[in-house]
């Protein structure tokens, strides 16, 4: 099988190295890559360079938010078919039923300590 494509789509360079370090520890074989808001992530996947299987996506962006990003790559026809995680800070409900009804395939609220971050990613890419 080959290695899972990962893209988090975050703009806190904090949260994307504690990510990246959470994911060699789940999953050594995956590639992740990073973009800092909705546009740029977009793009990196307009262009198709990526091959991505999973988007890691934080609602609370400059630019393009989560949410705007979300309805925009559900109109994409091969695009649309990445499921997405909402990772985000938020923990409104509102926010979980919103996202799920635009066609996020799942809603993590970001753990405060490093294990409960890498027992979420190996419980979603078991799913994924």
């Amino acid at each position: 099988m080959a290695n899972k494509v990962i893209l988090l789509v975050d703009d806190d360079r904090d949260d994307q190295e504690l990510f990246e370090e959470a994911m060699a520890i789940v999953d050594s074989s995956a590639v992740c890559h990073f973009a800092s808001d909705g546009e740029e992530g977009l793009s990196m996947l307009e262009d198709n360079l990526l091959g991505c299987h999973i988007i890691f996506l934080d609602l609370n962006m400059p630019k393009m938010n989560g949410k705007q990003f979300l309805a925009e790559i559900k109109q994409h026809k091969v695009l649309s078919k990445i499921p997405i995680v909402i990772f985000t800070t938020s923990q409104r409900e509102k926010d979980s039923v919103e996202t799920a009804n635009m066609g996020a395939a799942h809603f993590l609220t970001k753990p405060s300590s490093f294990g409960e971050l890498c027992k979420q990613l190996a419980g979603i890419l078991s799913i994924e």
